[in-house]
């Protein structure tokens, strides 16, 4: 999990970042989660490589924008795919709830890079959850997250 959400995506992002600077133009999008914004107990190396994802993903969208390249970070919730199948939680009434279908999701993040929109959470519900961890201690942010049954 390490390798593919920290490895590849960097190793990705530093082989067209390049080619984009040279052209002035281009975008990259990267995929994280609504895990990005707390740890996760339960899941704790899952939480940590998203929370990777969004803060390598905000730093090149500063870095790059001045040299005409958009960088946008996907933190979708719960979505419709195989991912909770086999992650051992699809069937949970919450996750099914509030999960949204993969093309909103998609949507979602191809509007938010057009827009270069450096972080697009999808979802209301979503929202209020990830920008919610900012007014709360973390220890209490952990404990939350550590109860929720996925």
């Amino acid at each position: 999990m390490i390798d593919l959400n920290v490895g590849a995506l960097t190793d990705l992002c530093r082989a067209v970042a390049p080619g984009m600077i040279e052209r002035k133009s281009g975008a990259i999008l990267n995929v994280a989660s609504t895990a990005a914004f707390q740890p996760g107990p339960k899941m704790a190396v899952y939480f940590a490589t998203k929370a990777f994802v969004l803060s390598l993903s905000e730093a090149l969208h500063e870095e790059l924008k001045p040299r005409g390249i958009k960088v946008s970070c996907l933190c979708p919730g719960p979505t419709r795919t195989e991912f909770g199948e086999v992650a051992g939680f699809g069937g949970n009434g919450a996750f099914d709830r509030l999960a949204m279908g993969a093309a909103e999701v998609v949507e979602a993040g191809l509007k938010g890079l057009d827009k270069n929109k450096a972080v697009v959470i999808t979802g209301t519900f979503n929202k209020i959850g990830a920008l919610s961890t900012r007014f709360a201690p973390r220890s209490t942010v952990r404990k939350i997250a550590g109860a929720i049954k996925y």
